[in-house]
């Protein structure tokens, strides 16, 4: 009676422990489905850009083959865990007998467990060791699963499985994250030292390091029996490497790159533990990443620190760099730069001249009037300044981009409205979080915020004659035709490509640009390339942005606290890296000034007064003309008016510009009269300037003999003065 149980209790235990043998994987199956804690971000090539940490609950690192580990290790691994590997067929019956006569005489002796044995406890869960260490069902299953895999595996690719997934220390699994931790090397420069100390772990990985050291010694003296081991060296070293923490959460060139890449990845369902390969090029990441540092440092003590860059391929959208901070130099070196929102200042003017072009409102030969302009809002008048605080009075738009004057920029934007101009950004991908008519006409000036992906993509459009398409981090198939921003897809450009064209050939050129950047400006490339700098209010942040052929890359410099810089203009800020930038990437590679679209026709024009010297100009067919002047101001009935400002203006002072950097402009249409301000003259002239301050004001205009012939009242609010209540 008592034999019937034991036996249906063999049979039970028998087929449970082969059915959790049956189980066990083929090798190239542990292989394959084996997961580092990081994830490697590769370039287009292949090459390593960045490598972040995904996995926090394990530190594991790439799967090391047999062949790269060092001999010394194997030979450490074996010597220590397994002495007769080679001979047995996964239970060493040898030490098996030993053990079990050594608990019979309460002997401490080397557990009987295998190579072979642990690597079985590894990969079955249930075969896993617990706190209590494995109870005798365990054990017989491992017994039963070490003889499978000896039976299915070879020697090699079993020694290969357990180094790579026995734990060692801590968090650390395997022997490819324990070299880099602890020893700050590769598994395959491994030496003999370190070699006895990670055998030493995987017998005890938590024990204090006394014992680790003990223990080390102990394998040394096995491998190296000629020799005797100096302990209290290696008890100093095994110190000083269980303390150590080499291997990184994340290093590398392209973090910001890296995190966006692996999102995306996850997004499109990649598998996001395998390496993640990039559109990126990493000597070009390198080289940006290197500029950008060196830049910064060269600006030290001018209150800047932070910087980021981004390269797009024109064609397909591909990014090729992607720097998002200036890393060490950074206080803020997590904040990424790249898709941060900042106000982009001058670099919205290519897009809204576009605009004007497109809708036939100028032409690249058309003059605005670069002088004090003051122009109605709702909570009173926008008096925009340039940069410089001058004036150049009747320029052509094309020396009006090209010499980035803000005036004029505004007086277009009168004429294509803010909200027409809003839409006309969105259209070409940029997100803005206003309506047009929130931002008013200092959009015209940059006011609304934009990312550096967003403004430099916008540029890639008129890179590629108004066509918009998304940009690419992951490599993927060209798509059948151009993204819209809806997400639909669309063949019919957002720019008007003759519009586009024009622009382009505006910021290729560098005569244009003299009037402010000079003629030796770091704008000019070898090459053809069209650029535009700007600046922001307070100068908290400045931008380059740019295309060439092949290449449109934006530079941003700045504050991520949103600080202001100190004397950096475009020219000395961003500028110098998208140039650098520009020379790195077409170094062997050429550039071509683009061909003329259909619909576009070059005809010489002349200016009136010569204003500016005759030239070669490009016009929409249509729009072409060969003189441009302005017609001289009439009088009315003979009587000279006030002509600005209006009867009833409010002006309102902009607290962030200095009250003498305001000046009210007064214009009247006859050139013999006597300005007077509040009955006092003050000024003789068909024009002048006024210092404004707070208050209700009536100018009035006098004639040779000192009899008023026109007035007008104002209202100049200054900062923190509120309208009275009604």
């Amino acid at each position: 009676m008592t034999r019937t149980p034991l036996r249906l209790l063999a049979i039970c235990l028998f087929s449970a422990l082969t059915g959790a043998a049956s189980a066990l994987p083929e090798f190239e199956q542990v292989r394959r489905e084996f997961r580092p804690s990081d994830v490697e971000v590769l370039d287009r090539d292949g090459a390593l850009l960045q490598r972040l940490r995904t996995d926090t609950s394990v530190r594991r690192g790439r799967w090391t083959a047999l062949a790269e580990v060092s001999p010394a290790l194997r030979t450490a691994m074996v010597l220590s865990e397994d002495k007769r590997f080679y001979e047995h067929s996964g239970v060493d019956w040898r030490a098996v007998s030993a053990a079990a006569w050594g608990n019979l005489w309460n002997t401490r002796t080397r557990g009987a467990s295998t190579i072979t044995m642990q690597l079985a406890g590894l990969l079955d869960d249930e075969l896993r060791r617990g706190s209590g260490g494995r109870d005798l069902a365990q054990k017989l299953g491992q017994s039963v699963a070490a003889q499978r895999l000896e039976r299915q595996w070879r020697k090699d690719q079993i020694l290969e499985a357990y180094l790579n997934t026995v734990p060692f220390r801590g968090e650390i699994v395997g022997i490819d994250a324990l070299s880099r931790t602890l020893f700050g090397k590769a598994p395959h420069g491994l030496d003999t030292r370190e070699a006895a100390l990670a055998a030493a772990l995987v017998r005890a990985p938590n024990a204090k390091i006394a014992l680790v050291a003990q223990r080390a010694c102990e394998v040394l003296r096995t491998m190296e029996p000629a020799t005797k081991p100096d302990c209290a060296v290696l008890d100093m070293f095994a110190s000083a490497a269980l303390q150590r923490r080499a291997f990184d959460a994340s290093e590398g060139i392209a973090p910001h790159l890296a995190r966006k890449a692996l999102k995306e990845a996850k997004a499109a369902a990649t598998p996001a533990a395998g390496d993640i390969r990039t559109t990126l090029r990493a000597p070009v990441q390198r080289f940006a990443l290197t500029t950008l540092q060196r830049h910064l440092r060269e600006l030290r003590g001018r209150n800047v620190e932070d910087g980021a860059l981004v390269v797009l391929d024109n064609a397909s959208g591909d990014v090729l760099a992607w720097v998002g901070s200036s890393g060490e130099l950074s206080r803020a070196a997590e904040v990424d730069g790249v898709l941060a929102q900042r106000q982009p200042g001058s670099t919205l003017k290519p897009l809204l001249y576009a605009q004007a072009i497109a809708e036939r409102r100028l032409t690249a030969a058309s003059l605005l009037d670069d002088s004090s302009a003051q122009i109605s809002t709702a909570s009173g008048l926008y008096i925009p300044q340039n940069y410089d605080r001058q004036f150049k009075g009747l320029v052509s738009v094309r020396t009006a981009l090209a010499a980035s004057l803000n005036v004029p920029a505004v007086r277009t934007l009168v004429m294509v409205s803010p909200d027409a101009f809003a839409r006309q950004l969105r259209t070409a991908g940029l997100t803005l979080g206003q309506s047009g008519d929130y931002y008013g006409y200092s959009l015209a000036l940059g006011s609304a915020e934009v990312s550096l992906l967003g403004l430099t993509n916008a540029y890639r459009t008129m890179a590629n004659g108004g066509l918009v398409g998304e940009t690419h981090l992951l490599p993927a198939p060209p798509p059948p035709s151009w993204p819209s921003p809806s997400g639909g897809r669309s063949n019919s450009p957002v720019i008007d490509p003759r519009a586009a064209f024009i622009v382009g050939d505006i910021l290729s050129d560098g005569n244009a640009r003299a009037r402010t950047f000079g003629l030796d400006s770091v704008l000019g490339t070898r090459f053809w390339s069209a650029v535009k700098t700007g600046t922001s209010k307070d100068m908290r942040d400045n931008w380059a942005v740019g295309w060439s052929e092949r290449y449109t890359v934006g530079v941003w410099i700045g504050n991520a606290s949103g600080a202001p810089m100190w004397d950096v203009s475009g020219t000395s800020g961003a500028a110098p890296v998208w140039a650098e930038l520009m020379g790195f990437l077409h170094r062997r590679e050429a550039s071509r000034a683009p061909a003329a679209p259909p619909g576009l026709v070059r005809q010489r024009v002349r200016f009136g007064d010569e204003l500016e010297a005759a030239r070669e100009e490009w016009f929409i067919a249509g729009t072409e003309q060969s003189v441009f002047d302005l017609p001289s101001k009439a009088t009315a009935e003979g009587v000279p008016r006030i002509t600005a400002p209006a009867d009833g203006t409010i002006i309102a002072l902009d607290p962030d510009i200095p009250p003498r950097h305001q000046r009210v402009r007064f214009e009247a249409d006859g050139g013999s009269v006597q300005w007077r301000l509040d009955g006092k003259p003050f000024a003789r002239g068909g024009s002048a300037q006024w210092l404004p301050w707070p208050g209700r004001h009536v100018v009035e205009l006098a004639d040779a003999q000192g009899k008023v012939i026109d007035q007008v009242r104002l209202e100049v609010r200054g900062a923190g003065i509120r309208r009275a209540a009604r």
